[in-house]
């Protein structure tokens, strides 16, 4: 094998390598041997197919196997023998000219190809005894816990009939039976009986809860109302319909008591565990908060620490997908770049800056991960599949399935776990300073404590550009989520339910 440097220009590189026919032949033989004691042929004993024979039947496929073999053999070779790191799979590019590629597959020629590809970026990783962090805390108060005790005495209040003449309010519970049409035709999961409809959730499509405040119990109504554009049932999206509606019931609020009986609604032995209980849920999601944030912090400290020139290709890879994912965002609320108070032109440039960041970081974490021996266990990949799989309730197998049959699928899955080791290792390293403040303050997003604007031109913007991880949350594919074509009439809320 022959190895020549044909290329050196910063971080790009290009090699030749050529292989000379007698590789090639050496290679060839060496697998019509094994293939010998494999090939099963009519009048000759297992075993005793002579080899110029299988050369003569399947010589060239063999030939196409053996080349295809020693090109990855060989630049993986060439790789390690000069010490080369490249930043993705190097592009191969083999002879283009037919007759030649003829001559190499006949086993008369030599065979040249080359590679392609940028290297791993040359940087020192600095001591980062060094590096200064505030870590934001918030201490849990009483006041904390009885608001989220109100809000579950909001969520599980009961309701009693208003009953007579009284009209509905924003608030109150319906009961009401329905059918709905399209066209004037019934359409399948439209219709339900005793569906109760608390007016203000915006549970159903909108408009429809509108049309039932003021009514009473025992009136017959039409509401006419029309399926979303991004409605999850594709016969229905966009259609205008005519729901015929009955109304059954009309029944108020009542606020829960906050007691023992209340608690041991919800599996609590008395008020004072549930408030406990409470208690540990505010200060894991206090903590979840405030080691965001010292993430976010040490990344763009990484950031400003670390100037070194970028792989174009995978800045290339990092900011299609953000830019997919912005035009797609773009698309389905139906804005253009001017409502967002900028132009195509300038939003490029801003994300593709938010691409290169992306890619400097995971490059620094990657280097830094490697040199202090970070690993991830099978066992905590497994553990994130299980949170990922109690996403999709209902689809457990479906989606324990699609990670087994998608490798690159699990890889996303153990990114995100690498990442976050490196950064506590980093952390462990570096010089951090706790700081109370209150809930509000820990809450409140660092970009607009840096700047006060309005946030309406950054709100589409948020999903690429708040993201601190060093590589793109790259969501990994769902499942195809079958889509019923209409809900049943056994389920608690009908086909009018908002998509979400």
């Amino acid at each position: 094998m022959q190895v020549t440097e044909s290329l050196n220009e910063g971080l790009k590189r290009e090699l030749k390598v050529v292989l000379s026919v007698t590789e090639l032949s050496e290679k060839m033989n060496v697998r019509l041997n094994e293939l010998k004691s494999q090939v099963r042929l009519n009048g000759f004993r297992p075993g005793k197919v002579p080899v110029n024979h299988i050369r003569k039947l399947y010589g060239r496929s063999i030939m196409a196997e053996v080349v295809q073999q020693a090109v990855t053999d060989s630049s993986q070779e060439a790789l390690e023998e000069r010490s080369e790191r490249p930043a993705y799979q190097p592009e191969i590019a083999l002879p283009e000219d037919q007759g030649e590629m003829e001559t190499i597959m006949e086993g008369n020629g030599d065979l040249a190809y080359t590679m392609a590809f940028e290297v791993v970026p040359a940087f020192e990783v600095e001591d980062f005894s060094s590096l200064e962090l505030e870590r934001r805390t918030a201490k849990v108060e009483d006041t904390h816990v009885d608001e989220s005790l109100g809000d579950l005495a909001k969520q599980y209040r009961d309701f009693e009939p208003r009953g007579g003449k009284s009209k509905a309010e924003l608030g109150d519970r319906v009961t009401i039976d329905f059918i709905g049409r399209i066209d004037g035709e019934p359409f399948e999961g439209g219709s339900q009986e005793n569906a109760p409809l608390e007016l203000g959730s915006n549970s159903f499509i909108p408009g429809f809860e509108d049309q039932l405040v003021g009514t009473k119990e025992g009136e017959k109504l039409d509401v006419t109302v029309s399926f979303p554009e991004e409605y999850g049932v594709e016969e229905l999206a966009g259609k205008p319909a005519v729901f015929e509606v009955i109304v059954n019931e009309v029944a108020a609020p009542v606020e829960a008591t906050l007691n023992d009986e209340f608690a041991a609604k919800l599996g609590f032995e008395d008020l004072s565990k549930l408030r406990e209980a409470i208690l540990q849920q505010i200060e894991k999601e206090f903590e979840m908060v405030s080691q965001a944030q010292l993430k976010r912090q040490l990344l763009d400290k990484l950031d400003e620490a670390y100037k070194f020139d970028l792989p174009e290709r995978l800045v290339d890879q990092e900011f299609e997908q953000i830019w997919a994912q912005v035009t797609q965002e773009l698309e389905k609320s139906e804005k253009t770049f001017e409502d967002e108070d900028t132009t195509e032109e300038d939003a490029r440039e801003e994300y593709r800056g938010i691409a290169q960041r992306r890619v400097r970081l995971g490059l620094v974490l990657g280097e830094v991960g490697e040199k202090a021996g970070v690993s991830v266990a099978d066992e905590e990949v497994n553990r994130a599949l299980m949170e990922r799989i109690r996403q999709f309730p209902g689809q457990e197998k479906q989606v324990y399935d699609f990670y087994q049959e998608n490798p690159q699928a699990l890889l996303e899955l153990r990114g995100p776990i690498f990442e976050q080791k490196v950064v506590d290792h980093i952390a462990g390293q570096a010089n951090v300073t706790d700081q109370e403040v209150s809930k509000d303050e820990l809450f409140r997003d660092p970009e607009d404590e840096a700047e006060e604007k309005p946030k309406k031109a950054k709100a589409k913007k948020s999903t690429a550009k708040s993201e601190t991880e060093a590589k793109p949350k790259k969501a990994a594919k769902k499942p195809a989520e079958k889509k019923p074509a209409a809900k049943k009439p056994a389920e608690k809320k009908a086909a009018a339910k908002k998509s979400e």
